[in-house]
């Protein structure tokens, strides 16, 4: 199998186009995403998609997500399959009707005779764009059953799931860290190379599948997007003072891999999630609720969470970075478990 290192925008926009040439009903729909000479979205993901699509299948939308996601609902039903675009993740909630109480419910509500096989694509996370620009609201859309929730972390999964979504007969909602698409994200993780191993072949990654990033038998740490990347670090620097930790990256939150979760920590006996999102409510919670209950009996310690202060987030680069969690907070919440036993 051939491969190449790519980046997680790149691989995107392979899967995508991929997916446009294999069937003619997948269309782009959103704000600024073929314009002429324009940046190929927010983020520069579908360059060179209208050029080889053309604009009846990647189309510009006034500034209305109701009116993206409205659409897109109304034509998935039709048996389209659209890859709406919100831009900023933070613009997803002037939408939430479309999406809770149509697009996931759809299919239920009609005995599973009607379908909504929408992949909408919203971006994350903090990149000194502020407090309404910088969030990380995966936890919302864990709570509605009919969804798909996924959070690739890498190129390689990026692609595989991307067209899995597509391909999916539910709406999918794809959370993409905004410093994972290109250079600017290898220079914002201090350095890190943030490209993976691509395969020119066609393949597919399944949707709840988690992945083993990291082998280790002092504590699991699970982990998505940027914050992954910053809890690899943590880990490697951390082995030399005798901590190995495993670390497991979720991929998909909703259907979240729970045996792949429970295997890690039940070899480990501790465990510690992080991500981006706020302490309060964040997703971890609910991954340490799981744990505490199906591994009550292996645990070492109290299961633990690293997260985002429960503050809007800042646009001040320092204070920004203050807030999230960061490579020497995690490896201080990384010594304070390896210290801890249950009494």
């Amino acid at each position: 199998m051939t491969t190449r290192r790519i980046g997680i925008g790149e691989a995107i926009r392979e899967a995508i186009a991929e997916e446009m040439q294999r069937d003619e009903n997948v269309f782009l729909i959103g704000e600024d995403i073929g314009i002429p000479g324009g940046f190929g979205g927010a983020f520069g993901v579908y360059l060179g998609l209208p050029e080889k699509f053309g604009h009846e299948r990647i189309i510009d939308t006034p500034i209305s997500e109701k009116a993206i996601i409205g659409t897109s609902v109304g034509a998935a039903l039709m048996g389209m399959r659209p890859i709406p675009d919100l831009q900023y993740s933070d613009f997803i909630f002037e939408c939430m009707d479309e999406i809770v109480n149509q697009a996931a419910k759809m299919r239920y509500m009609s005995g599973g005779k009607l379908k909504v096989p929408l992949t909408l694509r919203c971006p994350v996370g903090t990149a000194n764009r502020g407090a309404q620009h910088g969030q990380s609201p995966e936890s919302y859309f864990i709570h509605v059953p009919g969804l798909k929730v996924v959070c690739p972390s890498d190129a390689y999964v990026a692609k595989g799931i991307m067209k899995s979504a597509i391909r999916d007969d539910d709406p999918v909602i794809v959370f993409e860290h905004k410093l994972l698409y290109g250079s600017k994200g290898r220079e914002s993780a201090g350095g890190m190379d943030l490209t993976a191993e691509v395969p020119e072949e066609e393949y597919l990654f399944p949707i709840g599948k988690a992945l083993k990033k990291r082998d280790g038998n002092s504590m699991t740490i699970i982990s998505t997007h940027l914050t992954l990347y910053r809890c690899l670090a943590a880990a490697e620097e951390l082995k030399i003072e005798g901590i190995e930790c495993e670390v497991i990256d979720p991929v998909s939150l909703l259907p979240l891999d729970t045996k792949t979760i429970y295997e890690s920590v039940n070899k480990t006996g501790k465990a510690l999630i992080a991500h981006e999102d706020t302490f309060t409510g964040g997703w971890g919670a609910e991954v340490a609720a799981l744990i505490s209950q199906n591994c009550f009996s292996k645990l070492k310690a109290p299961v633990q969470r690293i997260a985002a202060y429960d503050v809007p987030l800042p646009v001040t680069p320092v204070l920004e970075q203050t807030v999230v969690p960061s490579i020497e907070r995690i490896k201080e919440k990384i010594r304070q478990l390896h210290k801890m036993e249950l009494k």
